[in-house]
């Protein structure tokens, strides 16, 4: 007669062997994703990284009484047009206030006889043009033209002015860890995007521009007479800058 004990030992063991083997099987997936929570980055260039991404140019154009560009927007628009053409991705939209008063629509037409004229002087074909419109909330308020185009310009990927962390003191590992807030960093790195000029400056340099043959010559010439080919920056009345640099 076999022991109650045995018996159940036994008859545990191929339970125990099939549990074992489903977890080695489970174990051998490739298809699992290891997760390990969020975290919270520290560098402001991980947090507020500058990219390079298409967005609207844009520039307000506000027609005068006789309907002609004053010299201020006459230079606003052709720095615009010279962007266009460096830089500009499609069509250059030129939308046109609707709803004006009856007084302001003939110097609004005008004036957009003016962008174009002054477009096509610049080297904008005439197919390189959209004409739109866009409705007015208060005829009574002043309605620009407006123009934009396509460009490709540096941006912080994110937006600023987001706090997803207390500043307070209801978080106490927040306040105990000395990091800097979210939102630190964000406003400069903003401002220094849009001072770029070419984004892809941003990508890599620029090539070596072409070398001053007449300046460079001149240098050699003095190096070989054994003189100084530096340049003698002097002020009036004052002292040689190069020597009172040297004294200091």
């Amino acid at each position: 007669m076999s022991s109650p004990t045995r018996t159940l030992v036994s008859g545990a063991g191929p339970v125990l062997a099939a549990i074992l083997l489903a977890g080695l099987l489970g174990a051998c997936r490739t298809d699992r994703a290891a997760t390990t929570g969020s975290t919270y980055p520290i560098d402001v260039r991980t947090r507020h990284p500058i990219v390079l991404a298409d967005a609207d140019r844009t520039l307000d154009v506000f027609p005068t009484g006789v309907g002609h560009l004053d010299p201020r927007q006459r230079a606003d628009l052709e720095a615009f047009l010279v962007e266009y053409r460096r830089y500009g991705r499609g069509l250059l939209l030129v939308e046109m206030p609707r709803g004006v008063s009856p007084a302001l629509a003939g110097p609004v037409e005008r004036t957009g006889a003016a962008i174009r004229r002054l477009a096509a002087e610049m080297g904008v074909p005439a197919g390189g043009f959209r004409i739109g419109d866009y409705p007015i909330a208060n005829p009574a308020l002043a309605a620009p033209l407006r123009l934009s185009f396509q460009r490709m310009q540096a941006k912080v990927a994110d937006q600023c002015g987001l706090w997803p962390r207390d500043l307070g003191a209801s978080d106490l590992r927040a306040d105990w860890s000395n990091e800097p807030t979210w939102n630190f960093g964000c406003a400069t790195r903003a401002n220094f995007a849009a001072q770029v000029a070419d984004p892809v400056d941003l990508v890599r340099g620029r090539p070596e521009g072409r070398i001053d043959t007449i300046r460079r010559t001149q240098d050699i010439g003095q190096l070989r007479e054994g003189k100084d080919p530096s340049t003698q920056w002097r002020q009036d009345g004052q002292t040689n800058v190069n020597d009172a640099v040297k004294s200091n």
